[in-house]
Order: C-alpha cells, then sequence, then structure tokens
C-alpha cells in the first residue's frame, strides 16, 4: 500500500528484507539457496521503505535519539550516508528518555506489552522519594503500534518531571498475528484494560505515583481515553484528542476508507448495536471519574467535531469537570505549528491543575468547567 516495500532483490539469489521483533527493526540480507539471514548492523530501532539500487539499499530509517530520515546502506561495506532528515537541530543525547520495553500482565492470562519513559532531564533532578506522575498513552489505530522512534512530545513531558507509557495493547501489531487478532470484537474492552493494567503495573513497581495517573490518546486512542474515564475508577485525569465518544454516530459519519472497519473491531451493525452502545463512552459520561481535557479539530472528516461536542455536552449537563479546546482549520490530527503546542501546552497546564503544581513554563492558562 502507498508504495511500500520491506524487501527488495539485491541479485539472482539474494533479497535485502526488513524484519522486526517486539517492534524493532532490522535490516537483513537473505539468501535464497540457503535460507540463511544475515543481520546489517545499524544503530536504528524503526526501518521502512527498503529499496536497492546496486548494492546499496536506501530506507526510511530512526531510533529515539535520530528523527526519521532517508538512509543509504552500502551492502558491502556498511558505510551509511544521511540523504536527508527531518530534524537537523542537534540535542544532546543525554536529555532524551530512551524508550524501555515493558510487559505486563493483563486479562485472560497475556502478557500485555508498551514502551515506557522514564522522566529525564539532564538539569534537574526530583525530590528524593517522591514517585513521578504518569502519563499513560493509547495509540491510535486502533491496530497499528507504538514504536520507539524519535518522539520531542514525549521528551516534553519526560524532561518536565513525568514518566510516560506508551502502550501496545492487544490487537497491536509488532508481536505477531495472535496477539493483533486479539482486538477482533474487543475494542473498547481489551484495549482500556491493558491500558489500566500497564499503569498498575507501573504503579506496583514504584514507578508512579497512583495518585497522579493520566491517560490521553489520539482518534481511536481518544476512544480508548473516554471509555477508561468513563468505564474504570483508576486514572485521576485524561485527555482526548479528536477521539471517538459515539460509535453509532461514528459508523454513520465516518469517511469511506474505513466504514467497515467496525465490523471487524466491534461486531455487525445493527445485529449488535447493543455492543456499539455499551462501547460508547457518551452514554457513560455521568460516570465520568475525574477531570477531561477534549481537543477537536472544526474541520475533521474521519473523526467529526460532534463526538467530542457529544461529549462536552453530557459533561456540562451533569456539572462534570472538563475543558474543551477546538481548533479552526484543523482536519484529523493537527497540522499546523501553534495548534500543536497549544494542544500539548494546554495538556500539561491542565494536569497542572488537577495535580496541584506549579509548571516552570508560562503557559497560556485553560479554563476547567465545574472545577
Amino acid at each position: 500500500m502507498f508504495g511500500r516495500s520491506h524487501y527488495a532483490v539485491l541479485g539472482e539469489n539474494e533479497i535485502v528484507c526488513l524484519h522486526s521483533k517486539s517492534n524493532v527493526h532490522k535490516l537483513s540480507r537473505l539468501d535464497l539457496r540457503t535460507g540463511v539471514l544475515s543481520p546489517v548492523q545499524l544503530l536504528y530501532s524503526f526501518l521502512d521503505g527498503v529499496r536497492v539500487s546496486g548494492r546499496k539499499a536506501v530506507m526510511f530509517a530512526a531510533s529515539p535519539t535520530h528523527s526519521l530520515r532517508v538512509l543509504t546502506v552500502d551492502l558491502d561495506t556498511g558505510a551509511e550516508e544521511v540523504v536527508r532528515a527531518t530534524v537537523t537541530t542537534h540535542i544532546d543525547p543525554n536529555h532524551f528518555s530512551i524508550p524501555r520495553p515493558i510487559e505486563f500482565a493483563t486479562e485472560g492470562g497475556v502478557t500485555g506489552h508498551a514502551l515506557y519513559y522514564p522522566p529525564r532531564n539532564a538539569d534537574f533532578e526530583g525530590p528524593p522519594g517522591v514517585k513521578p506522575p504518569l502519563v499513560v498513552h493509547s495509540h491510535g489505530g486502533p491496530t497499528s503500534a507504538a514504536l520507539p522512534v524519535y518522539n520531542l512530545e514525549y521528551q516534553y513531558w519526560a524532561s518536565r518531571g513525568f514518566a510516560l507509557v506508551d502502550v501496545n495493547y492487544r490487537g497491536s501489531t509488532g508481536y505477531g498475528r495472535e496477539y493483533r487478532d486479539m482486538l477482533r470484537g474487543e475494542w473498547g474492552v481489551a484495549d482500556v484494560d491493558d491500558c489500566t493494567n500497564a499503569a498498575r503495573h507501573l504503579v506496583d513497581k514504584g514507578l508512579a505515583d497512583p495518585e497522579h495517573v493520566a491517560i490521553t490518546g489520539g482518534s481511536a486512542g481518544g476512544f480508548t481515553t473516554l471509555l477508561a474515564l468513563t468505564k474504570k475508577d483508576f486514572f485521576r485525569s485524561g485527555a482526548s484528542h479528536f477521539g471517538v465518544g459515539d460509535l453509532e454516530s461514528f459508523r454513520k459519519e465516518t469517511h469511506k476508507f474505513e466504514s467497515r472497519y467496525l465490523e471487524t473491531l466491534v461486531g455487525p451493525y445493527p445485529e449488535r448495536a447493543d455492543v456499539y452502545r455499551e462501547r460508547s463512552a457518551v452514554n457513560f459520561a455521568d460516570h465520568l471519574s475525574c477531570p477531561i481535557i477534549l481537543f477537536q479539530g472544526l474541520d475533521d472528516r474521519v473523526v467529526p467535531p460532534d463526538q467530542s461536542e457529544e461529549f462536552v455536552a453530557a459533561c456540562r449537563a451533569k456539572k462534570l469537570p472538563h475543558a474543551y479546546i477546538a481548533f479552526e482549520g484543523e482536519q484529523h490530527g493537527f497540522r499546523r505549528a501553534p495548534n500543536i503546542r497549544r494542544s500539548i501546552d494546554a495538556e500539561f497546564y491542565f494536569y497542572s491543575r488537577i495535580f496541584g503544581f506549579e509548571p516552570a513554563d508560562a503557559i497560556e492558562p485553560v479554563t476547567i468547567e465545574n472545577f
């Protein structure tokens, strides 16, 4: 799809290919006669779109400390050349929180997966004996994955004293077909359980303060966030970025490309309309367990604005603590730098009010209703 490739022909009896284990990608040469796979040693954890020209391979590459780039590799000498990088500003690696893969127990005896980013700031240390607040991130898709790549938004949180866990809940790619298929018919259940259990695992390990745990996510991750905050009494705050709150209306309004997605993730409609209603957080807004902030692009055609606005209306009617920030001209996933900055800063400011700390940065305040 979209011209992507995970292998290319290197010679009559050899191909070069990309493969992964637990979402860490590798480049290898495969001898078609013997079946021997010979890894090419690279420092990158993400590789995609490989092509071959002569004895050189070209691909996209990234790591937690290296931004996405076009990389060429001489397959005979191993010499690398960066053709173009998306971020050229040098940042001292000592300021980066390097993600650690973790495993945790979740429902049904299944082992869940996530990437844990500990707080990290080379110039500051947290107070002794104080556990950090935790942000639980639920990725979009939902059948995609959290990857160990260069992510300045996560570094924003880690550099300000937050731990962050990026959850590869059941249904995520990179852990085998069986794990990926566990979300079939279980969207809104398995993902919510896994995000909760990942956070509980870190709390039990003493790596996070149980009274300062928030959950956040965009699109499908926002759907998980809204359900977690209305179905679980565990999180102390949360943020939904253009999240799905009403599956029935979403099914009618979303774009054609994903119009049948829910048949697999939830079930046939209208035969299982009861399941659609049970997994629509808007129907359980009165069960909201803590304050929430919602962000929405007003030109979003994938998750239309009324998905957020219905939830906001329910919060207002029931006088529940919430904040809502809508962006004119934004679609699905914010594109404009000022709006991206505002959404991140506003979420941080929101948590500062809820968790009771003073931001070091000068941030435009957020109005929180009923708080």
